[in-house]
């Protein structure tokens, strides 16, 4: 009797619980406090209810520090837009270290450099990208360097009569700083002096008028920008060479049809991520309420839709996933929700699990700490 019992609870989910890791979320809005944190089972894909783990203003965007030791978050706080900066304890708790003031509008993304030695964020009403440079400790510095953006496409009303920056990112080697700015339909190629840090304007990448650049992702192999346009609902493939920093653009793959778009009243796509396998990807449509799956030729760039998977759940800010791809999150910025798919591997195909979706209160950002 007392062997089956040590059989049964040995064989229990409980028992049987995969490798555990961190995430984190980022919010602003309906009630939210701060930055939440939860933990996820990567075997059942279940998540633990999310927790505070940082009391601060409407922290959109989170970004990890290569060490892992730190976490950075644009966000509010007494004085105003800021970058805060977090040490990441043993136990996933968050201890403040400092903040530092933007000066220029809030933040709209954040991504700290390969080095560790800076961060870049993105200032959508400032129409700006500005430079931290981070300590050894993990805190911020104040702002070393301020680069505003010129023009406007003009294309579309009222969304394009000024730039509008919103992802900031590096390639592959660190030597190039990436910001898609949705008003001038172009992505802003920086050249990076290590020396400063400093960044200095390269070149352009422009996309398709009207399709207002949100964010963008690299290949896997680093042969590919695939630059996800916020107000065509669309993907837009370009070849990059790693040596110059230069592009030029391929093809355009629209996220959903227009017969589907013209059901809802607004539609705008919010996030791009690709699998670690380099096959699939994957974008965010708000309004529709989707994630669209895309098959990528690895040869070409091009990008064919394989599905369009309903969230289940409301204005689906951001989506990322798991190290091993297995597992993609979804946040439901007017739902107050995280939901869980499962990842074929070897269709890309998307299979929602019910039991695992969680409560995260305006949720903006999904971060992974793995």
């Amino acid at each position: 009797m007392k062997s089956a019992l040590v059989f049964l609870l040995l064989a229990s989910p409980t028992f049987l619980s995969g490798k555990s890791v961190d995430v984190y979320y980022g919010t602003g809005g309906n009630g939210s406090k701060g930055i939440y944190h939860s933990k996820f089972d990567t075997e059942s894909g279940k998540l633990e209810p999310a927790t505070v783990a940082a009391e601060i203003g409407s922290p959109g965007f989170l970004a990890m520090h290569p060490s892992q030791s730190y976490l950075y978050a644009v966000a509010q706080n007494e004085k105003g837009p800021c970058v805060a900066a977090y040490r990441i304890n043993g136990d996933a708790s968050l201890t403040f270290i400092n903040s530092q003031a933007i000066g220029d509008g809030g933040g709209t993304h954040i991504s700290v450099h390969p080095s560790g030695a800076f961060l870049l964020t993105a200032q959508y009403g400032g129409g700006s990208t500005a430079l931290f440079r981070l300590s050894e400790d993990g805190s911020v510095n104040p702002r070393a360097q301020l680069v505003e953006h010129e023009g406007g496409s003009g294309v579309v009303p009222s969304r394009q009569d000024k730039p509008h920056p919103h992802w900031t990112g590096f390639s592959p080697d660190g030597r190039f700083a990436f910001v898609p700015d949705l008003g001038i339909d172009k992505i802003v190629i920086y050249k990076i002096d290590a020396s400063g840090p400093s960044i200095k304007t390269h070149s352009f990448a422009e996309t398709i008028p009207g399709g207002g650049p949100r964010h963008m992702r690299f290949s896997v192999d680093g042969k590919f920008i695939y630059l996800l346009n916020e107000l065509a609902l669309s993907v837009t493939t370009f070849a990059y060479d790693a040596q110059s920093g230069l592009t030029k653009r391929l093809t355009t793959t629209p996220a959903l049809s227009e017969e589907t778009k013209a059901k809802e009243v607004f539609n705008s796509s919010s996030e791009i991520i690709t699998h670690p396998n380099g096959r699939f990807l994957y974008s965010g449509n708000r309004g529709n309420d989707s994630i669209t799956a895309y098959r990528a030729d690895p040869a070409t760039g091009k990008l064919t839709v394989t599905e369009v998977e309903p969230v289940r759940g409301a204005w689906p800010r951001n989506i990322n996933m798991d190290s091993s791809g297995r597992w993609l999150l979804a946040a439901g910025h007017h739902s107050n929700t995280i939901s869980v798919f499962e990842i074929d591997q070897d269709t890309g195909e998307l299979t929602y699990q019910r039991a695992s979706a969680i409560n995260v209160p305006a949720s903006i950002c999904i971060l992974f700490k793995e």
